[in-house]
């Protein structure tokens, strides 16, 4: 169990209950959920119990105690690729989740690293989704956050990654060049139980990714990722809309739109992604630094360690 969690909202527009406030904006739980978590306490406004029936003014804030509860198991081990006075560089886990979220707090990337350097502030600069494995940046200091992110947002680092599309007609991936480019603009979808997912959509974000084979087998062909932009989920997306989704994706099938009425979940695991390598300018010393997850056995996806992908790691300067 974990220690539970406080949740804030701040009131952006007064004149609904308690009540209907939390019902209406957090439709995860029902109508008599809600009433008996304010009845029990659990909800405050400006610090003070209160009344379902309690009229919320504009500006109020409003406070929800979840109590502990099991979270869903997640490998929690993971790998210092490098590490120095402003960021660490961490092989993260297929199976961990960065951010909470989900049903998940404590079995995050951010707790374990708040858990290993009680006396720091680890902050990602990046996120790489759960079933995601490889290389991941956390900023250790001001200057790496703010220098790392804008890094990031001026798309000046390079992230490479690999993945294993699945069987594919012989004779169709025989005819794709090597080398080919996906542009498939990546947008919200309506979605029935969680509001939206992002999927090919024509009027959403343009994107780019430039894609290589890099060896071709009878079950699976591994392809090498470089992303131009950052979209959620681009890689996934842009490979089944090109009509090769990843290994083991229950999400997203050919074409990159998934279920809008499904079960499945972004966050769900099963298919074969790995961050390789991340190559940046080191905020502090104005180097380039490559950061390099390896593969073992010839990048094949073979090794597994408690039921997820597990990958031996490296570090190196350029």
């Amino acid at each position: 169990m974990n220690q539970g969690w406080t949740y804030a909202d701040r009131v952006r527009t007064g004149g609904q209950t308690v009540l209907d406030y939390y019902t209406q904006r957090y439709q995860h739980s029902t109508r008599e959920q809600w009433q008996a978590r304010i009845e029990q306490g659990q909800i405050l406004r400006d610090g003070l119990p209160v009344t379902a029936q309690a009229v919320l003014g504009r500006g109020q804030t409003l406070t929800y105690y979840r109590l502990p509860w099991q979270e869903p198991d997640a490998p929690l081990d993971f790998e210092v690729l490098y590490e120095d006075e402003d960021l660490w560089a961490i092989a993260k886990p297929s199976g961990l989740p960065v951010l909470p979220g989900g049903g998940y707090l404590e079995h995050t990337l951010l707790h374990q690293m708040r858990r290993h350097y009680p006396d720091d502030t680890p902050v990602p600069v990046h996120r790489l989704g759960r079933g995601t494995s490889g290389v991941m940046l956390f900023a250790r200091s001001e200057l790496a956050r703010e220098r790392l992110s804008r890094q990031f947002r001026e798309r000046t680092i390079s992230k490479i990654y690999r993945a294993l599309i699945g069987p594919t007609d012989p004779a169709e991936l025989a005819e794709r060049s090597d080398r080919f480019t996906c542009t498939t603009p990546i947008g919200k979808l309506p979605h029935s139980q969680i509001g939206y997912i992002y999927g090919h959509s024509p009027t959403g974000l343009a994107s780019h990714s430039e894609c290589q084979i890099l060896q071709r087998g009878p079950q699976s062909t591994l392809v090498e990722v470089s992303i131009l932009t950052g979209r959620p989920h681009q890689i996934r997306i842009h490979l089944a809309a090109a009509g090769y989704p990843l290994l083991g994706d229950p999400l997203y099938p050919v074409g990159g739109v998934p279920d809008l009425n499904g079960s499945v979940m972004p966050g769900d695991c099963g298919y074969c992604l790995h961050a390789h390598r991340v190559r940046f300018t080191h905020p502090r010393l104005g180097k380039t630094l490559c950061v390099v997850a390896e593969l073992p056995d010839g990048l094949r996806w073979t090794a597994v360690r408690n039921g997820y992908p597990h990958f031996s790691s490296a570090a190196l300067l350029a």
